[in-house]
């Protein structure tokens, strides 16, 4: 179970306790926003996109209530965002639909952060499956998810 290996690879930095699983689903932002308490920009989605040209993915983890700008997306990685398959998701991410997070990855799968995050103390990325998340903070999301960097690849909030 993907939940397992997320729980396994946290113990490795004395995490695993901020793990939490639900009697509910948390396998979109506004299930797991309510499934938490929280306002869905703290949920930490994990976007999964076919690389340009090579094996692999790239993973964006952003604020629950952001999306991909495309014309950003393609300055920074010089190329055009496209989602991965259904099929391919598993393969190339290591999880579930519902449950991608960016830890404990197949190692082709690139992890990127988006400075939307950057505006909470704490945000909740999936646990591994469709009913978990982790709390943590963006410099450990960024650390634990052995991010590449930190990129500006989503649309600006309204009112922000």
């Amino acid at each position: 179970m993907s939940v397992d290996r997320v729980k396994q690879y946290l113990s490795r930095f004395s995490m695993q306790n901020r793990l939490q699983e639900f009697p509910v689903s948390s396998a979109t932002v506004e299930l797991a926003a309510n499934a938490l308490g929280v306002e869905p920009g703290r949920i930490a989605k994990t976007i999964s996109l076919y690389r340009d040209r090579e094996a692999g993915c790239i993973l964006i983890v952003t604020a629950g209530d952001t999306k991909i700008d495309n014309a950003k997306f393609k300055a920074q990685f010089g190329f055009k965002a496209k989602m991965l398959n259904a099929e391919d998701v598993e393969p190339l991410t290591g999880y579930r639909i519902g449950g991608v997070c960016p830890f404990d990855n197949p190692p082709d799968a690139r992890v990127y952060c988006d400075v939307s995050l950057t505006r909470f103390d704490s945000v909740y990325p999936a646990g591994g499956s469709e009913s978990s998340c982790v709390m943590l903070s963006c410099d450990e999301l960024f650390h634990l998810s052995k991010s590449k960097q930190w990129v500006d690849v989503c649309k600006k909030r309204e009112g922000a």
